[in-house]
């Protein structure tokens, strides 16, 4: 019987940090009986397209929108750290730290689609065990089966329910000042949506 502690990775811009992002924590702690679930906000992002918001705002406001779930811990360590961060480089820091946890890494269906193009890749599956929420719902099992064949066949799946919520359709609604409306109420917490209009974000 394994009883080391499980101990959750969730990373991401958080640009801003949203409903379904909430969902994900909650369920990846219930399902896996997680002890801890670290959040981590990306520092440089060098594979985004886009300019992120400022690093000290999307820890802010991913602070916030944690700051109801005891199980999550925000971490600052990949904005802390200088040029580019890559998520092996993380898991590697907290199993050093933390070397008789099992560690669990929590990644969306768009990250995995794109998982072999991540900075040694490999090392990342003997590190952790990959779990994939596969959020659009794409056909029950077709992610399990593509990583089967193409990347792992240990990678395990998150049951949850299908959330329509798009960062880019929240910075898109703000800049055109619509984030007053019915859909910024479901899709933001009260705190991050106060915080994102007393900064003015996105606009």
């Amino acid at each position: 019987m394994n009883h080391a502690k499980r101990l959750g990775i969730f990373g991401g811009s958080f640009d801003p940090p949203h409903t379904a992002h909430i969902a994900l924590a909650k369920h990846a702690i219930e399902q896996f009986g997680l002890a801890e679930l670290r959040i981590i906000p990306t520092g440089d992002a060098w594979h985004k397209a886009r300019t992120l918001t400022p690093s000290p705002h999307r820890l802010a406001m991913t602070r916030l929108a944690f700051a109801d779930m005891p199980q999550a811990t925000v971490d600052a360590r990949e904005i802390d750290r200088q040029g580019a961060t890559y998520t092996v480089e993380t898991l590697e820091e907290i199993k050093a730290e933390q070397p008789e946890a099992d560690l669990y890494l929590f990644i969306g269906a768009d990250q995995a689609n794109a998982f072999k193009t991540w900075h040694r890749w490999q090392d990342i599956l003997s590190l952790a065990t990959v779990v994939v929420a596969d959020r659009l719902q794409s056909g029950q099992g077709s992610m399990a089966s593509q990583w089967h064949n193409a990347v792992s066949p240990d990678v395990q799946r998150l049951d949850m329910p299908s959330l329509n919520v798009s960062a880019t359709e929240i910075r898109a609604h703000v800049a055109q000042g619509t984030h007053a409306d019915s859909k910024m109420h479901a899709w933001l917490p009260a705190a991050v949506q106060h915080y994102i209009e007393k900064h003015s974000l996105y606009r």
